[in-house]
């Protein structure tokens, strides 16, 4: 079995910054890809950014600029730096893994606020 586990939500004011991190834990013997995703009331969840084992990137176009994904293959952690943050912001945060053997596995979300 396998475990995400995400921390670093919470409430900033418009243009602050926030940093979530994700750690995996259990029988891990690979993680292809890891990333965030995000869902905010009334609306579908949407992919941020992801990273895979090997080090490609793909950013939302709406964060571009603002947000870094970061990995650590020898840790099992990925991680989110936000910054310039804006009220759309707002939502439901979730780590998301493609760990060999037990396939797509989620965190249980982190409320990131963004309001004056």
């Amino acid at each position: 079995q396998v475990q995400l586990v995400e921390s670093g939500g919470g409430s900033v004011q418009p243009g602050g910054s926030l940093r979530l991190s994700c750690v995996v834990s259990g029988s891990i013997l690979g993680i292809h890809v890891m990333g965030w995703y995000r869902q905010a009331p009334g609306k579908e969840r949407e992919l941020v950014a992801d990273i895979t084992s090997g080090g490609r990137i793909k950013y939302q176009d709406s964060v571009k600029g603002r947000f870094t994904i970061s990995r650590d293959n020898a840790e099992n952690t990925v991680s989110l730096q936000m910054s310039s943050l804006k009220p759309e912001d707002t939502a439901v945060y979730y780590c998301n893994g493609d760990i060999r053997v037990w396939g797509e596995v989620w965190g249980q979300g982190t409320q990131v606020t963004v309001c004056s």
